[in-house]
C-alpha cells in the first residue's frame, strides 16, 4: 500500500484502507472515498491532487491525499 499522493497523473488504483480520525474518514466517505472504490487521479501540483471517484472530480490538498492508501 501506498499513500494517494504516490500515484502519479493517469493512475487508476483501488483504494485499500483510509486513516485518520473517525471524523475525516466519514468526511471522505461522503466524498466516495471507500475501501475497494477505483479512484484515478486526474492531475497532480505539489502533492496537492484532482481525482476522479465514482463519476465526480474532486480536488484534494497533500494531508487528506495522504489519508488515502492505494
Amino acid at each position: 500500500m501506498m499513500p494517494l499522493t504516490m500515484a502519479k497523473a493517469g493512475e487508476t488504483a483501488a483504494i485499500r484502507k483510509i486513516t485518520g480520525k473517525d471524523e475525516v474518514r466519514q468526511h471522505l466517505a461522503e466524498m466516495g472515498f471507500v475501501v475497494d472504490s477505483d479512484v484515478t487521479v486526474v492531475s497532480e501540483m505539489g502533492g496537492n491532487l484532482i481525482v476522479q471517484v465514482r463519476g465526480s472530480r474532486i480536488a484534494l490538498d497533500r494531508s487528506m491525499a495522504s489519508r488515502i492508501l492505494v
